[in-house]
């Protein structure tokens, strides 16, 4: 009665022979040989990965992940110091110390006016076609000269000029007359003089 098993005529292990009888497959001759492939791809003849190439995947997967970490750390703090500077064109600001001066125009007629104002480079702030009286204070770097210019019209007229340093009357002029012309300078002390 009872039929005996067939023995595996490949190298495979008695489970694999079970499983290939259960599901109504016979083996093949040269079968072994396809499994040894489909055990090269990481596969196991039942479809599942196999546990050593499994492992393989998720340390490189993980060995990616890592990476790219690393590269967005790198990325973020380049970007970082790119935004950091980006305002002040690359360099970083320098708070060179001031004095507020007042400068002030009054009179009748039309006034261009050019006023030192906070600059190190030494370069003025315009006003055209200035509508008088006329005031303004700004912080002129120690060490500089704060120094108004103004220049009447076509029309003419008069202007008076004056300036103030820390709130004290240091200069004055007055422009008369066609494209008439004064200027108000003062001299601020330097950085490393005490302030009066």
């Amino acid at each position: 009665m009872g039929s005996t098993p067939r023995k595996s005529t490949t190298d495979q292990p008695l489970s694999d022979t079970r499983y290939e009888e259960s599901s109504g497959n016979t083996p093949e001759i040269g079968s072994g040989t396809v499994m040894a492939a489909r055990e090269d791809d990481g596969t196991s003849p039942n479809g599942t990965e196999s546990t050593s190439a499994s492992a393989d995947r998720h340390s490189l997967r993980g060995a990616l992940i890592a990476g790219g970490a690393v590269l967005a750390a790198c990325a973020g703090l380049v970007l970082y110091g790119v935004l950091n500077t980006g305002n002040s064109g690359g360099t970083a600001e320098h708070r060179v110390p001031a004095a507020p001066v007042t400068y002030e125009v009054t009179g009748e007629g039309i006034v261009d006016i050019t006023y030192q104002a906070r600059s190190t480079s030494g370069t003025a702030t315009r006003v055209n076609a200035a509508t008088l009286p006329w005031r303004t204070t700004v912080d002129v770097p120690l060490g500089q000269e704060p120094t108004i210019n103004i220049v009447l019209g076509e029309k003419g007229g008069q202007a008076r000029c004056a300036l103030s340093i820390r709130g004290q009357h240091v200069q004055s002029g007055t422009a008369t007359g066609v494209f008439g012309r004064a200027t108000c300078a003062g001299q601020l002390p330097h950085e490393d003089a005490p302030e009066s």
